[in-house]
């Protein structure tokens, strides 16, 4: 393995990373914190009594009834929808009976024996209960994340010098083969039970998703994560500081696999992807530091005369400087003049730690002429508005355009440049214009130039060859024509209210914007609020509710219409991408397989409104369109990726166009929220000596009209077999890029072709580690990989999402989410397949306000389950796309009172469509408040409300039981179900006998399908 002081950024002795953030020095960024709200002034809280209640107490006096000597977590609360209640553990003693579980396992094994402690594992037998605070590590003992009492920190006496190796491992006694990451792992205790004295499987016992992110989420608070001192990545969900030593921050890109085996043979016996899931334009959180952006004028950055990689921190320079070798295709390269340096002893330029490009993993160059297809500009953004009969009969029309005036001019009407509390900055960069364009049975263009009094109207009745009518005035600056576009924005719901065409045309409307846009590329924002029925490209309804997970499915899940396909191809030639904002006001509906098409393919995204009720989603909608218009956004964009000799790209999952494997990814535009994924093959054997590289190179257009490259460096080790690559696993980037090739499958295979492959995928991947890498271990255990050990929860949730679930369910909500998984990023995928949930009923007085350090004090979350929903309780449950505001029938009136204000004390007198917590002087409501812009400031593209979800009352109850994804439901086993009949199958194929036509139980077939070897 190559040598640290090849790439080390930290040439002195010590590094800013070996004390915790508080103590950080002062050159380092601002630490991260949190805006809060205040404690409320005049409101004193001596303790909590949410959940609390004094038995002299009454349940006014408290938020929580007094409870019986027995647990009622698995009481049927009245009205909940989709829950089947029976024994808690479904009858798993007689599940296992037969299955040899609990043969030969000694409950108070020593703590210390090498092969055992080298894994988590969960023994499936009887055997005393051990701490519940980290999956069974026991109290004292030093976790992931909390070292043992007394024992120093994860940075303390480390120094991280020219001499440190790139990827250490540390000593271990035990002889674990440790799972390299944040900080060493503290093995689990041998032996430790998975089961209760009954033979019954303990859920507390099994690997919990709700702490493995507490523990990294308490960590980083005071540490940052440097990237090249320790390789495997925090979990995806929990915020973090990133330090770039050389290797791209984990926001920016995942290698499944930090170590990769050295050939093809060693991969293929851990049956994971070799894959890397990249997210180029993620944006940094506060305290990190800016993606430098460097200029080489019209020579543009060096890069590999052979491979054509651009210069980066892991390549060489010999001959005294005089030459590069490029770490992909191990090409010498001549140093041009303008460029040279000299090397100091070790090799090292002098002028590395003034070189940005020469010490940080992501960096961005300004390009030159060569690199152009047009001129840059700003960007443009036309919006396109459905003024049909539906958005105007349902409000979508007003939201739309009062969404749009926020976007451009804030909340209170003022633009960024006129209010101090939005930054002093502008909410659209300086270059970018804006346009709008209305459409029903016409298409009607505005002239919104600020040499008129008002906006003029232009009429395109002749929709068969559509033109645009205009050639000045259509785009205008927002800041110079305000005037204009508050006042049209303002008056077009009452302009087309007396019209109300019933049918769109809407292909037509995207021609003449794709007409618009063409000489210079940008972005449409397009609402459409009912199926477009009129005109060229007319849409039909295709779903009849019949074609049930039959070949015939497959159709209605992607298009064939020419139009749309065609549209797409156009729009991506020309630098446009499309965003759309469906509404589907009474449930209707709008063929988002061949509509979202458009928008998938060039690279943008679709908002979707089912059941569109404009109370409940009005400040949903405005807040998205919002940052739609604010995120970083880039246009005309193309991608590549390169790779080390020895690997080759195999596949690419997303949402752009693609000609050919060869051939470059192409976007109409790119936005801070997408993620693409990469798949590699070996074409050769990796040497062990060396590291393999990664190099992405995103060549875009930024908002402002600058032509740029954005290049993203990643480095992983290589090792002669695979069992060293088990312990740098990414099951972040792992369950994603499975998660991407799933979703890509959905037009070609059935739902349950794909549920059955994700099912063989897990046992291919836990039974190859059980036989090649676990050692010895009793049948009756079940053998996880420290890394993974929250796999089988994560597939388990994808299995149950809508886009894959069995059961009923419409057509476009499917195809929207598959689409919307093909350009998840890993936070929000991670959040998609498993929720957050917290319990407000019984928060500490602390939680919800800054600690000591001004970091907001979370809640534990807790798992999703309805054997954790306490009677009386109310829990926010957010997965990234909807928040959920869950009130039990008993809930407190003092704590409705605490949290929606006076007089508010029973359910059915709450707002059954409000869609966020009023603003009180009372300690609950500034917690409630605070933990959701918490929530709010770690999801992806969609916007964070409240929906509530009353118990007995609101229908949105039943996506709550649809989000407690280790219960039975979704068509599906619940979590312990679910590991059972996997350790089964893992069994008969340590014994040989598992079948691939074995069709096992609830459905599961044998099926291996090898688009997934």
């Amino acid at each position: 393995m190559a040598e640290f002081s090849m790439y080390s950024a930290l040439t002195h002795a010590g590094s800013p990373l070996n004390s915790p953030r508080n103590e950080e020095p002062k050159k380092q960024a601002p630490k991260w914190r949190p805006q809060v709200a205040p404690s409320p002034s005049g409101y004193q809280q001596t303790g909590s009594s949410y959940g609390q209640a004094a038995s002299d107490q009454t349940q006014e006096q408290g938020y929580f009834p007094t409870q019986p000597p027995q647990a009622q977590a698995m009481q049927a609360p009245a009205g909940l929808p989709g829950q089947q209640l029976q024994d808690p553990m479904g009858g798993l003693a007689q599940q296992m009976g037969g299955m040899g579980i609990g043969a030969d396992v000694q409950p108070n094994m020593p703590a210390a024996r090498k092969k055992k402690d080298r894994h988590a594992y969960h023994t499936l037998d009887s055997g005393a209960g051990s701490s519940q605070g980290f999956n069974g590590i026991p109290q004292g003992a030093g976790s992931q994340f909390v070292p043992a009492q007394g024992a120093p920190g994860p940075f303390v006496g480390q120094q991280a010098g020219s001499a440190m190796p790139q990827f250490s491992a540390g000593a271990s006694n035990s002889g674990m083969p440790q799972a390299i990451g944040h900080i060493q792992q503290s093995p689990a205790p041998t032996g430790a039970p998975a089961s209760t004295a009954s033979g019954q499987v303990d859920p507390e016992q099994i690997p919990s998703i709700p702490r493995s992110r507490d523990g990294p989420a308490q960590y980083y608070l005071d540490h940052v994560y440097p990237t090249m001192e320790q390789h495997l990545p925090p979990p995806s969900a929990v915020p973090f500081v990133a330090f770039d030593q050389g290797n791209s921050s984990p926001k920016f890109a995942r290698l499944t696999m930090n170590n990769i085996p050295a050939n093809g043979e060693a991969l293929n016996s851990t049956h994971l992807p070799l894959g890397l899931i990249l997210q180029p334009l993620a944006p940094l959180q506060e305290g990190e530091q800016p993606i430098p952006v460097l200029d080489f004028g019209d020579t543009g950055p060096p890069r590999c005369r052979r491979c054509r990689a651009y210069i980066n921190p892991f390549m060489p320079f010999r001959n005294g400087g005089n030459k590069f070798v490029c770490n992909m295709c191990t090409f010498a390269n001549d140093v041009p003049p303008e460029y040279f340096s000299p090397t100091d002893p070790s090799g090292v330029r002098v002028d590395r730690m003034q070189r940005p490009e020469l010490s940080m993993g992501t960096v961005e160059y300004i390009v030159p002429k060569e690199y152009w297809t047009k001129e840059p500009v700003g960007l443009r953004w036309l919006f396109l508005i459905d003024v049909s009969a539906e958005a105007i009969n349902r409000a979508f029309l007003d939201g739309f355009c009062d969404g749009i005036l926020t976007a451009l001019y804030g909340e209170d009407g003022q633009t960024s440049e006129q209010s101090e509390g939005r930054g002093g900055s502008r909410t659209s960069p300086p270059g970018a214009k804006v346009g709008i364009v209305t459409y029903d049975k016409e298409i009607h263009f505005y002239n919104l130039s600020s040499s008129l009094e008002q906006a003029q109207m232009l009429v395109m009745p002749d929709i068969e060859d559509p033109f645009v009518p205009l050639s000045e005035g259509l785009f205008v600056d927002p800041i110079e024509s305000k005037a204009n576009i508050t006042s049209l924005l303002t008056r077009l719901p009452d302009m087309f209210g007396s019209i109300k065409n019933p049918e769109p045309a809407l292909l037509p409307t995207l021609h003449a914007a794709t007409a618009a846009l063409k000489a210079t590329g940008g972005k449409i924002i397009c609402s459409l609020a009912s199926l477009p029925t009129w005109g060229p490209g007319r849409l039909h309804l295709r779903d009849d509710g019949k074609m049930l997970d039959t070949d015939g499915e497959k159709k209605l899940l992607t298009t064939e219409h020419p139009g749309f396909r065609q549209v797409a191809k156009s729009l991506v030639e020309a630098g446009i991408g499309v965003d759309f904002f469906l509404a589907a006001p009474s449930g209707g509906y709008l063929d988002i397989a061949t509509v979202g098409h458009v928008s998938a393919f060039s690279g943008g995204e679709a908002f979707y409104y089912p059941n569109f009720h404009s109370p409940r989603d009005l400040l949903k909608l405005s807040k998205e369109i919002t940052h739609t218009v604010t995120r970083e956004t880039g246009y005309q964009a193309l991608m590549k990726v390169r790779c080390s000799n020895g690997l080759q790209v195999s596949a690419y999952h997303g949402n752009f166009w693609h000609h050919n494997l060869g051939a470059d990814l192409e976007f109409g535009s790119i936005d801070a929220d997408k993620s693409v994924g990469v798949m590699f093959s070996y074409d050769g054997k990796l040497d062990p000596k060396l590291d393999a590289h990664f190099q992405s190179a995103l060549l875009y257009t930024t908002a402002g009209g600058q032509r740029r490259v954005r290049c993203t460096n990643l480095v992983a080790s290589v090792s002669e077999g695979a069992i060293e690559s088990m312990k740098f696993i990414d099951q972040d980037a792992v369950v994603n890029i499975i998660a991407k090739e799933a979703a890509a499958r959905i037009g070609e295979k059935t739902r349950t072709d794909i549920r059955k492959a994700l099912t063989e995928k897990t046992i291919d991947i836990l039974a190859g580690y059980r036989k090649n890498f676990s050692g010895s271990h009793p049948p009756g255990q079940l053998v996880l990989p420290e890394n993974l050990k929250e796999f089988s929860m994560y597939i388990l949730g994808l299995i149950k999402s809508r886009a894959f679930k069995n059961g009923k369910e419409p057509t476009d909500r499917r195809v929207f989410d598959a689409r919307m998984i093909r350009s998840m990023g890993t936070l929000e995928l991670s959040l998609y397949l498993y929720p957050r949930i917290y319990s407000i009923h019984n928060l500490d007085e602390k939680d919800g306000f800054p600690n000591e350090n001004g970091h907001l004090r979370m809640p534990q979350a807790i798992r999703a389950s309805y054997s954790k929903v306490e009677e009386g309780g109310a829990y926010i449950v957010d997965n990234g796309q909807i928040c959920l505001l869950w009130l039990h029938a008993q809930v407190s009136p003092n704590l409705l009172e605490d949290l929606y204000g006076e007089g508010r004390n029973s359910l059915k007198v709450l707002d059954a469509f409000s869609s966020s917590i009023p603003v009180l002087e009372t300690h609950l409501n500034a917690q409630v408040r605070n933990i959701l812009q918490y929530l709010e400031g770690s999801r992806g593209s969609k916007a964070m409300t409240i929906q509530l979800a009353r118990q007995g009352l609101d229908g949105a109850e039943y996506e709550f039981a649809r989000l407690l994804y280790e219960d039975r439901n979704n068509e599906a086993q619940s979590y312990v179900d679910w590991l059972v009949h996997v350790h089964r199958h893992i069994q008969l194929e340590l014994a040989g006998q598992r079948k691939k036509e074995d069709a096992g139980d609830a459905g599961f077939t044998g099926l291996r399908t090898p688009y997934w070897n």
